[in-house]
């Protein structure tokens, strides 16, 4: 008996907030081109929860950005193509409430009134990154327990046993292992005013979507708890996880919409498709140097070993950005 892996399905779900940069197209760039030499498939999926934030033409500059380089979707973007549309989350919402009513059966979910200065103000053990650790204010004295109607605006907080831990093997950074009672505690799945949580939905889409590789910078790597976590409870597998170097400016400093001259329009101006994608595939450590290239030698190049085992890759007059 002849037993076949599964196709490799990567994505690629940007938030329409403003204008691509060098570090969102080379998230981009790589999960293409992992899934491309493997003849996987490649999903373009919208993360627009914060209605204020989203916009449509955002929606189209990225598709446009994607186009000029080259990188291409087999499903998902505004032509919602492929069989788990809609690829946008804010029309997913039907998917987001079974979820979180699948959770709620396993009383593990309770009503938390807690608001962001209550957080504050406790006690509560802070991460390095500012995060705070759930205290349990709210938490009922008896888990698991019978979801009870709140009586007030109220989010959905979500109970983490202190037995659970997310082990796994980043594809760049090795063995991890995440307690996630530890790392954050209980946290939300859904917030007083009705919003998603990012975690509940990214992963009731990835599992919708049959993502079976996720590749993200690496700013993103501590949420992979979080998201195993429901990922359990919601009896789903594993994906394999990649989690990118940030690309920094000179400084240090991550890149961000707001920096102009490093955005898709600007890096547009001043490049070719062949010359950026010689500037990213050297950022990746695929090249040896910066010269001009294409999709098709990247594919051959790739391999995730030659990826720069680092937090910060420092853009400088080297590439020429």
């Amino acid at each position: 008996m002849i037993l076949t892996q599964p196709t490799v399905t990567g994505r690629f779900a940007p938030s329409p907030t403003g204008r691509m940069h060098l570090g969102n197209i080379f998230t981009a760039l790589l999960s293409w081109l992992s899934v491309r030499k493997r003849g996987g498939r490649w999903i373009l999926r919208i993360e627009d929860l914060d209605p204020q934030r989203s916009k449509y033409q955002w929606v189209e500059m990225i598709e446009a950005d994607l186009q000029w380089l080259g990188l291409d979707w087999d499903e998902g973007g505004l032509a919602d193509t492929g069989p788990s549309a809609p690829y946008s989350q804010s029309r997913r919402n039907s998917h987001y409430i079974a979820a979180l009513e699948s959770l709620k059966a396993t009383g593990l979910v309770y009503p938390c009134y807690c608001t962001r200065a209550d957080l504050l103000a406790t006690n509560a053990p802070h991460q390095s990154d500012g995060r705070v650790v759930y205290g349990g204010k709210c938490r009922p004295s008896a888990l698991p327990c019978a979801w009870a109607e709140p009586q007030r605006q109220a989010a959905c907080r979500l109970h983490v046993t202190p037995d659970f831990t997310a082990d796994f093997v980043d594809q760049v950074y090795g063995v991890q292992r995440i307690d996630v009672a530890e790392s954050c505690g209980d946290f939300i799945v859904r917030r007083a005013d009705g919003a998603w949580a990012y975690q509940l939905a990214v992963v009731v889409d990835d599992i919708a979507m049959g993502v079976n590789e996720i590749m993200r910078g690496c700013d993103l790597l501590s949420s992979v708890g979080q998201q195993s976590y429901l990922r359990s409870l919601l009896g789903a597998g594993e994906p394999a996880h990649a989690h990118l170097p940030l690309i920094c400016n000179a400084d240090g400093r991550r890149l961000s919409k707001r920096d102009s001259s490093l955005a898709m329009d600007a890096l547009r101006e001043r490049y070719s498709p062949s010359e950026l994608l010689g500037v990213l595939g050297h950022l990746a450590g695929l090249c040896k140097n910066n010269a001009p290239t294409s999709l098709a030698q990247l594919v051959e190049a790739y391999d995730v070993n030659k990826i720069p085992r680092t937090e910060k890759i420092l853009i400088n007059d080297l590439y020429g950005v």
